[in-house]
């Protein structure tokens, strides 16, 4: 299967602030934010990227195209509801010390899985739909592009946090564990076997190890045997 590469939008003034910015139209990356996206786009510049999508919200868009700008192939920004930030509701453009007072909080911090937000989603619902979008999409790069294929979605963090959780094999009640910092990158391999999650939460270090291998003769790409007991080799040196 082909490889996603997550990529969390860079800082907005409501993330700089303490304000939950949820589906609120309008919120921008700030100063910091284009310049963790470009930085976040000089990483990936290394790997070629055969889809780029993004949550159809103006921050992870700008984001989306700071990488697409430094691709060394011309790449098309698609969007997907899918990947979008959480309905959140009657919480959406609160501040996070007000919504931290309510008795939902502490629901969400110690037993997401029973979280509904009022008048929005639960965060069932949530890990549901982008999941789902993220399996469907890395099948579908996989039968276009082939099993070495690499794309990149740009999402929202509890977004990625439960997509995260979910190729851990990690009930949601436990995705709080999991930090997603604004424009860190996390990599996940999806397999038959399993997924494997390759890097979480990343805002340095070279990424050229995630360019595709060239295929053995007669066409045919290294057989997947399992996880390597021990630990195996790993990726190699950088390129």
């Amino acid at each position: 299967m082909a490889t996603v590469i997550l990529l969390r939008h860079g800082r907005t003034s409501a993330n700089a602030s303490g304000t939950l910015a949820g589906r609120t139209p309008g919120v921008h990356l700030d100063e910091l934010g284009r310049t963790q996206a470009e930085h976040a786009g000089d990483r990936l510049a290394v790997v070629p990227l055969v889809e780029l999508v993004s949550s159809p919200l103006e921050r992870c868009k700008e984001t989306a195209r700071a990488v697409a700008l430094r691709q060394a192939v011309k790449a098309r920004v698609r969007l997907d509801t899918g990947i979008t930030e959480c309905d959140y509701g009657e919480w959406q453009g609160r501040r996070l010390r007000d919504l931290a007072r309510l008795a939902l909080w502490r629901t969400v911090q110690t037993n997401p899985s029973a979280a509904t937000f009022p008048g929005g989603e639960s965060l069932l619902r949530m890990q549901a739909r982008a999941v789902d979008a993220v399996r469907r999409r890395d099948a579908a790069v996989t039968t276009a592009h082939g099993a070495g294929a690499v794309w990149l979605a740009v999402s929202h963090g509890d977004v990625i946090k439960s997509i995260l959780a979910d190729a851990l094999g990690m009930h949601l009640d436990l995705f709080q564990r999991i930090q997603v910092d604004p424009s860190s990158i996390s990599v996940i391999r999806y397999t038959e076997a399993r997924p494997y999650v390759l890097s979480s939460n990343t805002h340095e270090g070279d990424l050229s190890w995630l360019v595709p291998k060239p295929a053995t003769k007669g066409g045919r790409r290294k057989a997947d045997h399992g996880a390597a007991v021990g630990g195996g080799a790993g990726p190699g040196r950088p390129v």
